[in-house]
């Protein structure tokens, strides 16, 4: 069961007569879709954040071993790590105005909601990763990349 399933299961009976409201159905599904898909986000996020403790050590270890090559190959995963945590946790919801040139419609949010099930899949290889600090930069820029096509869908570009 998907966080959606478990958001619908989970209305009350006021909401179930609101929803027998004609256009209210439709706008209440936006919402429970765009809070689902708010939740994975910030599952994801907080299952990146659990990187750093391993960065850190390895930061910590590397340090006081004295060689500092390695320690710019963990700076720089560290803050592309952050990059990318910030733009999981803060990506656009999915709204789109009045008078905006491109509209988010349900399917596009169907679209979008499943493509952040999708990377769930690279945030398992970033875990994997972490002992490999060449292996994790490759992972993290992946992700990145992966995360753009996510923006692309919701301007109406892809």
């Amino acid at each position: 069961m998907t966080l959606l399933d478990k958001a619908r299961a989970g209305q009350g009976a006021l909401e179930q007569i609101a929803n027998a409201i004609p256009g209210f159905k439709g706008y209440r599904d936006q919402e429970l879709r765009r809070d689902a898909d708010r939740l994975q986000r910030e599952h994801l996020a907080g299952r990146l954040e659990g990187c750093k403790k391993p960065l850190n050590e390895a930061a910590a270890t590397v340090s006081r071993s004295g060689n500092l090559d390695g320690i710019n190959d963990i700076e720089a995963a560290r803050k592309r790590l952050d990059k990318v945590i910030a733009r999981i946790r803060h990506a656009d919801r999915g709204y789109s105005g009045f008078f905006d040139a491109v509209k988010v419609d349900e399917t596009t949010l169907a679209r979008v909601y499943e493509f952040d099930l999708g990377l769930a899949e690279q945030v398992d290889q970033i875990l994997a990763a972490t002992g490999d600090v060449k292996a994790l930069l490759a992972s993290i820029d992946a992700l990145d990349a992966r995360f753009a096509e996510r923006e692309a869908i919701l301007t109406g570009i892809k």
